[in-house]
């Protein structure tokens, strides 16, 4: 117990409240880093049972919000986790090989592999617009992306034998550069909702671009960028079709990716850590701009913004900063360790 004049100790974290600061974290990591952050949560914690709770819970959640790629067993490909090719928690479609991948999230591995059944798959109708659409696809990424992982989904109206039927797609664009020498990462993740509205004879699209970066060379910096967009074209041949749709997702991309690239050029000294991550972000992504190694000198132009930033994050200014996460988890490590 405290003095009589002090203030009473902080009462210790409950088991239920660790798991789920400990989920927070893990689901929180940057773009391939939570293997990092689990490694220091489970340190923190110094409970294998509550650690173990959190993981479960989290690993799946993180795994398909970043849309993680594993090497399927038989190395034909990589299998994405994500909710659109879910068949249960465990077990992930992928479309082009028609295969079903068992998957250890924790482990971020593939442990199993089988053929999907008939009842998985599409109709022959339908996989015929799908995979025309997926080779168009595999195009655009192989030209754009490096290292880049890609995948079109049926995700209504896979019964749908022939014409007279609206049916929609979903196209997934999932790439993640790790590059810890220089201090960086950076991931690229869309989704595109293709719905193939047959009674109007119209094809609507309706993208979710994201793209983040961690920048962590003397300081913290991340970035989460979002964009949405929506086009249509007219319905056609499952060839002309895929043409006229991966047209329009090139074009949406690759604006895009220029605006973000254009961007960092035109923000004001207060927001000067954005322009530091954002070239780093694009240029593991897209390979369209140079990497200097040269070390930033945080110690002549960050030290007073830092200082701002961490009042903020404790509260002590009237403004809260998403780019100082490291400071709560300064304090969360206090916790555990009191």
């Amino acid at each position: 117990m405290a003095d009589g004049g002090d203030e009473p100790d902080e009462a210790e974290l409950h088991e239920e409240q660790k798991k789920e600061i400990a989920k927070w974290f893990l689901a929180h990591a940057p773009a391939g880093e939570i293997q990092y952050v689990a490694k220091d949560v489970k340190s923190l914690l110094g409970d294998d049972r509550v650690y173990e709770m959190a993981a479960s819970e989290a690993f799946p959640v993180y795994n398909k919000a970043h849309l993680v790629a594993l090497e399927m067993l038989d190395r034909s490909g990589n299998v994405i986790i994500t909710k659109f090719g879910e068949i249960d928690e465990s077990n992930y479609l992928d479309p082009r090989t028609a295969q079903v991948a068992t998957v250890d999230h924790v482990q971020q591995v593939c442990s199993n592999l089988r053929p999907a059944t008939d009842e998985e798959l599409p109709s022959f109708y339908i996989e015929g617009f799908r995979t025309a659409l997926d080779a168009e696809l595999c195009k655009y990424v192989d030209d754009t992306y490096p290292k880049l992982t890609c995948a079109v989904y049926c995700t209504e109206g896979k019964d749908v034998e022939g014409p007279g039927a609206s049916f929609e797609f979903s196209v997934v664009i999932s790439t993640a550069r790790h590059s810890p020498q220089n201090f960086c990462n950076g991931s690229w993740r869309s989704i595109w909702k293709v719905e193939f509205k047959d009674d109007l004879q119209v094809v609507e699209l309706k993208g979710s671009l994201q793209v983040g970066a961690h920048y962590f060379e003397e300081g913290n910096v991340q970035l989460d960028s979002k964009n949405e967009c929506n086009d249509s074209t007219i319905f056609q041949s499952p060839e002309d079709s895929a043409i006229s749709i991966m047209n329009m997702i090139r074009q949406h991309e690759m604006e895009y990716l220029s605006s973000l690239e254009a961007s960092y050029l035109n923000l004001s000294d207060a927001t000067f850590k954005v322009v530091i991550a954002l070239p780093y972000c694009l240029c593991l992504i897209s390979q369209k701009l140079p990497i200097t190694r040269t070390l930033f000198p945080w110690q002549n132009t960050l030290q007073f913004s830092l200082t701002k930033d961490i009042s903020k994050e404790l509260g002590i200014g009237n403004h809260s900063s998403s780019f100082s996460s490291v400071f709560i988890y300064a304090k969360v490590v206090d916790m555990f360790e009191d």
